[in-house]
């Protein structure tokens, strides 16, 4: 038997190959995205709306850094199994602070997400040491940006109210700072994207499994809010209506956007670039945006006929807009132009947010509903063209 390497073998059969470890991992942030839609849709106030969107940034950050570095190493050496399973430990303590991380657990949540970019960038630091010098002197960069930033997050821990989101505020900006200049370090540098050697498709498929695991928060939503519920034709309705658009926020991003950036990332001369901007930033607003549309599918069946003020209407046109906003950006970036569907669906959406007045909740989640559609089949017609 051939032995286990640490690191992935570039144009090995397993190079691109997403490991059962990975997916085990992937479990804990189905409950912590669950916590994100939940703790969103119970404290739906500016200031409520501003802490979860922190709170998105932040685990969108620690599953995305994570992901890159399960890109390099070998998930079925020893080590690297022991260290998605210590991360999955601190990860779920993460989770399970959430609702509160603004409040009586704050101080769990700040120290588990630094022990969790620190810990993890540390280790993969010593493990590249004599190994591949050119990663290793990048996550001496990455390493140490993350240590600074653990700073701001565990003082943030330790204080709070504004405080706390002042400091957590200036955490998030120097995590997301570090990677658009590259990690630069005074004498290293910094890094460029032809540095990064990466699998463009192990990093589509991740990135595409986690649209998925944020798209059955949807689908959980539903669920469980209807089985407390009695059941009326308006209910039905309702159910039947976020279901829908389930199904086309996926159709919107698995039929044309996952498929053509994976193979564009595959033939593409700086992979690690291309993987920066269309997989690490682009896809914040389609998590975001499935997350957004969880709370809005949540206020859909609780009062479907309701009128929809501000708080229900902004999450169920806020929610689909902003994921379109992120499919924009991705697939602009991925294929070199702009998808002219997607702007014409936001538009209509910003024509139905300043027209829906005096509309109840269902009949503007239908003409979400339609929205969607004319954005997918028009999508559909442009593009889905015999090869």
């Amino acid at each position: 038997m051939s032995p286990v390497h640490l690191f992935r073998q570039r144009g090995s059969a397993d190079a691109d190959h997403v490991s059962f470890i990975e997916l085990f991992f992937d479990l804990v942030f189905v409950f912590t995205i669950i916590q994100l839609s939940h703790t969103l849709a119970h404290h739906y106030t500016p200031r409520g709306f501003i802490e979860g969107i922190m709170l998105v940034l932040a685990i969108w950050w620690v599953w995305v850094y994570t992901t890159w570095v399960a890109n390099w190493i070998n998930p079925e050496h020893w080590i690297s199994r022991c260290l998605f399973l210590g991360l999955m430990l601190v990860g779920l303590l993460l989770s399970t602070s959430i609702p509160e991380a603004f409040g009586e657990r704050g101080l769990i949540f700040g120290i588990a997400f630094a022990v969790m970019q620190v810990g993890r960038s540390a280790v993969v630091m010593c493990l590249l040491r004599g190994v591949d010098e050119r990663n290793y002197q990048n996550f001496i960069r990455i390493t140490s940006w993350l240590a600074l930033a653990g700073v701001f997050w565990v003082a943030g821990a330790l204080d709070e109210g504004d405080r706390r989101m002042l400091l957590w505020g200036i955490a998030l900006g120097i995590e997301y700072l570090s990677a658009a200049v590259g990690f630069w370090l005074p004498v290293l540098g910094c890094s460029t994207g032809r540095d990064w050697e990466i699998s463009g498709a192990h990093m589509a498929e991740r990135c595409a499994l986690f649209i998925i695991i944020c798209l059955g928060e949807t689908i959980l939503v539903m669920g469980n809010t209807l089985t407390r519920l009695e059941l009326s034709p308006t209910l039905f309705l309702a159910f039947v209506t976020a279901f829908v658009t389930t199904i086309l926020l996926w159709w919107i991003y698995f039929r044309f956007g996952h498929q053509r950036a994976a193979e564009l990332i595959k033939t593409s001369d700086n992979p690690g670039a291309l993987g920066r901007l269309a997989y690490t930033y682009a896809h914040i607003p389609l998590v975001a945006g499935i997350i957004l549309t969880a709370v809005g599918a949540e206020f859909l069946l609780a009062h479907p006929q309701d009128v929809a003020g501000w708080k229900w209407g902004s999450a169920l046109i806020g929610g689909p807009a902003v994921y379109l906003i992120g499919n924009l950006l991705f697939k602009t970036i991925a294929w070199g132009r702009v998808p002219l569907s997607h702007c014409v669906g936001l538009a209509l959406l910003a024509v139905l947010a300043l027209t829906a007045t005096g509309l109840t909740v269902l009949t503007l989640a239908i003409l979400v509903v339609g929205t969607l559609a004319v954005v997918a089949f028009w999508e559909l017609r442009a593009l889905d063209q015999p090869r």
